[in-house]
């Protein structure tokens, strides 16, 4: 019973970063993201080409233009000529 609990639980936190937004950036040269989360507040750089997942559990984004979006957790952003889109 314990190795059912164990291996259920393991499976839920590997697949926790699924259900993150993700942000690419598509510019040839490095875009910054601030990202609040609650109280904190973080720059997320994103190097060309570069793709990373985020704010698991719902934010504020301020974009490289300096749009804000509110994000779930599950969108996508994608980075071109300095402004983001969110899909």
């Amino acid at each position: 019973m314990n190795r059912f609990v164990f291996a259920t639980l393991a499976g839920l936190l590997l697949a926790a970063p699924a259900f993150a937004a993700s942000a690419t950036n598509g510019d040839a040269e490095a875009r910054t993201l601030i990202v609040t989360e609650g109280d904190g507040r973080s720059e997320l750089t994103l190097n060309p080409g570069e793709t990373v997942d985020f704010c698991p559990s719902g934010c504020f984004v301020t974009m490289p233009n300096g749009d804000r979006v509110a994000l779930t957790g599950s969108e996508t952003v994608e980075i071109r000529g300095g402004s983001g889109n969110v899909k």
